[in-house]
Parts: C-alpha cells; structure tokens; sequence
C-alpha cells in the first residue's frame, strides 16, 4: 500500500474516531438519566454495546475515506464524495446532540433521516472513486437503519 493511501487512511480514521469521541459527550450527558427513563421497544439493545459498535464503525468509515481521498481531492468526484461524507458526518453528530443532548427524539428522528439519505448518497459517490470504499459503507448504513426504527420506537413510544 503507498504510504500516502496510509497517511490519508490513517487521518481519515482518526477524524471520525474524534468526532464520534466529541458527539459522546452529548450522550454521556443523559445516557444514564434521561435516557433511562425512556420507553424502549424489546428490540433496544443494552447500552454495552454502543461504544463497540460506533468505534467500529467510526473506523471503517475512515478506512472508506481514506481511501477515497488517496485518489486525488484534485478530482472532482472525489471531492463531491468526500463533501458528502463530511456532511453526513456532522448530521452523524448532530443527532446525538439532538436526542441525548436537546433530549428531542422528535428532532433526532428528522435529524437520522437526514443523515440515511447523505449516507446512500455518499456511497452512491464513493462507488464512482471506489468500489471498496462503498462497500465499507454497508456496515454503518445498516446499523444507522436500525437506530432509525429505535428513535422512531422510542419516538411513538414517548
């Protein structure tokens, strides 16, 4: 692998890495008050495996623009696939301020469709500079339609 593909990976993964650490501030803020006074449907998962998971997640979505960006931010698909990822990035830690931090499921819920269609559309551009890269996308567009249904539950639920 070029070391410059590394470079680009490796502060890719460490600004999302960074980001998801920033947003977690707004959830340790209510997760065990707020948050637990909520109705949740029997699908909730426990709170344990949040932080796995995103950590994860944050990684290959780093690894996904990182690879991207070795491209070459000179072309203008990979500049159109990487503004989208940051913006769908910044919607990313908006709902977690929205919901644990403004404590609006309502909002958050408007918010988290935002951010699903910035992330089918991020990969839609990431596919045109790299197959892989979309490809890495799966697991995190997966996991943010699961926690649509959960604010969605725990919307009508509330």
């Amino acid at each position: 692998m070029k070391k410059k593909k590394v470079v680009n990976i490796g502060i890719a993964v460490a600004v999302c890495l960074l980001i998801g650490f920033l947003s977690s501030f707004a959830t340790q803020s209510s997760v065990n008050d707020w948050y637990t006074t909520l109705n949740k449907p029997s699908f909730n998962p426990p709170n344990s495996i949040f932080a796995p998971i995103w950590t994860i997640l944050y990684v290959l979505m780093g690894v996904s623009a990182g690879i991207v960006w070795s491209k070459g931010f000179h072309h203008v698909w990979v500049k159109t696939a990487l503004y989208h990822f940051g913006f769908q990035l910044l919607l990313n830690a908006l709902w977690s301020i929205v919901f644990f931090g403004l404590k609006s499921p309502t909002w958050a819920l408007f918010v988290i469709l935002a951010l699903l269609t910035l992330i089918i559309l991020t990969m839609k551009w990431f596919k045109v500079v790299s197959k892989l890269a979309a490809y890495l996308l799966i697991p995190y567009l997966l996991w943010v339609c699961f926690a649509t249904v959960l604010n969605y539950n725990i919307w009508m639920l509330n």
